[in-house]
């Protein structure tokens, strides 16, 4: 429960909020109103990859967007339990998820940043979508069969799945859709998932009406960050090894260590960024390039300036960049997480769920009118 002043801040934030969602700029968005919406697990604290790769592009589109466009984030606890999870861990990996978004420069003035499960109408419209939605669609859907490691070709009812991995993508558009978003940034492994969602609204819009809108995919050019001691594949939470990665709270002791230890090659002459042939230098450029401050038109560009410098010399360069980059993050993180402004999260949880509530029921209300689930 959080302490009552808390509780009296959040209400009055929803109050505010519930009026000007009862204006025409907060309704049905029109042609000329952009409403974002993207979500992220909440694994805890993220790593480099996670940040350069996405988060990173959030804080931009927030601080590039026009005045009237609507940005929405979510911490999407509900898909993170297509996998079993220690219910103790989870309430902490929200905690230091939403702690972390904070830290990177997200402002809940500015974006409605929540939590899904406090949102029940994500649910509420994903069952409805569920009963539109067809089996030999969903099961032609790839990530369900990728991480059971299962033949393309696999059907659902001849394998060890589970209806909620089965089913997430539903859930995925119902997340868009109960927001009235019109855009939505994914790379490119997500474009499958956004054809479904307005496939989705398509089916529902033919048969009750043009209630839901349908949202168009914003690519983005993901950075690819790849392991510190396995260049070949994805930095990543769940590999074994810490020094594989580097979490945005580590300390410059750390990053320092880890940044040495990375695994580049011993192939002399000029350095060259190929990330087939070199990709441990080629993962080096690469995280340069994307914290450099000059903002050197290309990782290749980059790799010509610096193609004579040593590789401890170049590994030095990286690990200060990174700690120049991470430290204000780190602080504020720290801030959030048991120092000055440890009672900030439960506020932002707070107004965010209801910011978000608000922002839900403006699409489930008609909803459920068209579909003749309200009075």
């Amino acid at each position: 429960m959080l302490p009552l002043t808390t509780r009296r801040a959040a209400s009055k934030a929803s109050t505010r909020y519930l009026r000007h969602a009862s204006s025409s700029s907060v309704g049905a968005p029109s042609p000329s109103r952009k409403v974002i919406f993207s979500g992220i697990q909440p694994t805890g604290v993220p790593h480099l990859g996670n940040y350069l790769g996405a988060l990173q592009a959030w804080v931009k589109l927030q601080n590039e967007a026009a005045p009237d466009t609507k940005l929405i984030y979510s911490l999407v606890d509900l898909h993170a339990i297509t996998v079993a999870q220690s219910p103790e861990l989870l309430r902490q990996h929200k905690r230091q998820s939403l702690a972390a978004l904070l830290a990177i420069g997200l402002d809940p003035e500015r974006s409605i940043i929540f939590v899904q499960s406090d949102v029940p109408q994500h649910s509420e419209l994903m069952w409805i979508l569920s009963c539109t939605a067809s089996m030999g669609y969903l099961s032609r859907m790839t990530q369900w069969k990728s991480k059971l490691n299962l033949a393309p070709n696999a059907k659902p009812l001849e394998s060890p799945l589970q209806l909620g991995l089965f089913s997430y993508p539903v859930l995925q558009a119902a997340d868009i859709l109960i927001h009235g978003a019109t855009h939505v940034p994914v790379g490119e492994d997500q474009c499958q998932h956004l054809e479904l969602t307005r496939t989705l609204a398509l089916g529902f819009n033919e048969r009750y009406g043009p209630v839901l809108t349908e949202p168009e995919t914003v690519l983005s050019p993901t950075k690819r960050i790849m392991s510190l001691v396995q260049p070949d594949k994805k930095m990543s939470k769940s590999a074994t090894n810490p020094k594989s990665r580097i979490l945005i709270t580590d300390s410059p002791d750390e990053v320092t260590k880890k940044i040495k230890g990375a695994l580049t090659d011993s192939i002399g002459g000029p350095h060259t960024f190929d990330p087939v042939a070199r990709p441990g230098l080629a993962n080096i450029l690469q995280l340069l390039h994307s914290l450099d401050h000059r903002r050197i038109a290309t990782v290749e560009d980059l790799t010509q300036e610096f193609k004579d410098v040593s590789m401890k010399a170049l590994k030095d360069m990286l690990a200060d960049a990174i700690n120049k980059h991470l430290e204000p993050i780190r602080t504020r993180y720290l801030d959030l997480t048991g120092g000055t402004q440890a009672g900030e999260l439960d506020r932002v949880a707070e107004e965010g769920a209801l910011k978000a509530r608000a922002s839900a029921e403006i699409v489930m209300a008609d909803v459920r009118r068209v579909v003749g689930l309200s009075r």
